[in-house]
């Protein structure tokens, strides 16, 4: 009965703090909008910084997005949420986004990432944005960044016209970690006003 008592609480202890990291901190839609462009382009810079070759295939990508995620691990159970926007090229269109994951961990802490989705394809950055996308129906959402030379070094695989950069406090990870991990638009945020252009991140 603890046992159960404790799991229990140590589950709603997750999921409180975890929701609270679903959206950018802000008062106001405006608010939220902006500290999501900002953390946006921080996270280029520091992508250009440490893989000054990812800026071309960004600038040639059909669009992209930049998620900030954050995971905590109580005991056995793990938990993580975070939030992003994507940027449809063609279109100059934002969508704002949400994300969350829960599992089996193991330790006590907190850990967060930034990740740069590139989107290569129309079609698979259309389906990420209107219908959501879940990484644990990927089998490949765990591989292993390949030596594929400048063009893509550093970047992971997760779906067909999808790759990722993800960066930790330590620089480029070489592996994908968000299996299990579903990605779902923010309809308070996007609207249906695109916001401003954010501000090009100084590089390469």
């Amino acid at each position: 009965m603890f046992r159960l008592a404790r799991s229990r609480l140590v589950s709603i202890v997750l999921i409180t703090l975890v929701t609270g990291c679903m959206s950018p901190k802000g008062n106001t839609v405006a608010e939220k909008r902006q500290a999501a462009q900002s953390m946006r382009s921080e996270t280029l810079a520091q992508l250009y910084e440490v893989h000054p070759y990812a800026k071309t295939q960004i600038d040639q990508a059909v669009g992209y997005g930049v998620f900030s995620n954050v995971g905590i691990n109580l005991i056995l159970l793990s938990a993580a949420s975070g939030w992003g926007i994507v940027r449809d090229k063609k279109t100059g269109q934002d969508t704002y986004m949400k994300m969350a994951s829960a599992g089996i961990g193991l330790g006590l802490g907190v850990k967060d990432f930034r990740g740069v989705f590139v989107f290569t394809s129309e079609s698979a950055l259309k389906q990420f944005v209107e219908d959501g996308w879940d990484a644990s129906a990927q089998a490949d959402a765990a591989a292993k960044a390949e030596d594929k030379g400048d063009a893509w070094a550093g970047a992971v695989d997760v779906a067909p016209g999808i790759k990722v950069y993800q960066l930790t406090q330590i620089g480029l990870a070489l592996q994908a970690t968000i299996q299990g991990t579903k990605f779902w638009k923010d309809d308070e945020l996007t609207g249906t006003v695109p916001s401003a252009p954010p501000p090009r991140p100084i590089g390469p």
